[in-house]
């Protein structure tokens, strides 16, 4: 039996509002920065989703940045503390939430194309 080598992925997962979700009261929403583990993108993302579902968050849209390689590649500056964030993800077979950060709906104020 061939097993299919895990890879860590970056994926940004946009969640809206859900109650009890755990987000800023006045937020509408986030956007996380995880690494997940799987033999493939979609495999990861599919992980993601479902454990973000299983916190009380409601994913949106996911956006994938590849593996680390494929970031490397790309001319991604990835510091210390974001590959150990990645290897740790690889050696638990997880997803890590490595920042989050909430949405707000711009305060209303005069319409600048009134100026």
């Amino acid at each position: 039996m061939n097993k299919r080598t895990q890879q860590i992925f970056t994926l940004l997962v946009e969640v809206g509002r859900t109650p009890g979700d755990g987000l800023p009261k006045e937020s509408t929403g986030a956007a996380l920065m995880c690494y997940a583990s799987g033999v493939d993108e979609a495999e990861a993302v599919r992980e993601t989703v479902a454990i973000l579902k299983q916190a009380d968050l409601s994913p949106l849209d996911v956006s994938g940045y590849g593996t680390l390689e494929e970031r490397l590649a790309e001319g991604h500056d990835i510091d210390d503390e974001e590959r150990a964030l990645m290897q740790r993800a690889l050696e638990e077979n997880s997803v890590i939430v490595a920042q989050m950060t909430p949405f707000y709906d711009a305060p209303a104020g005069p319409d600048p194309a009134d100026a």
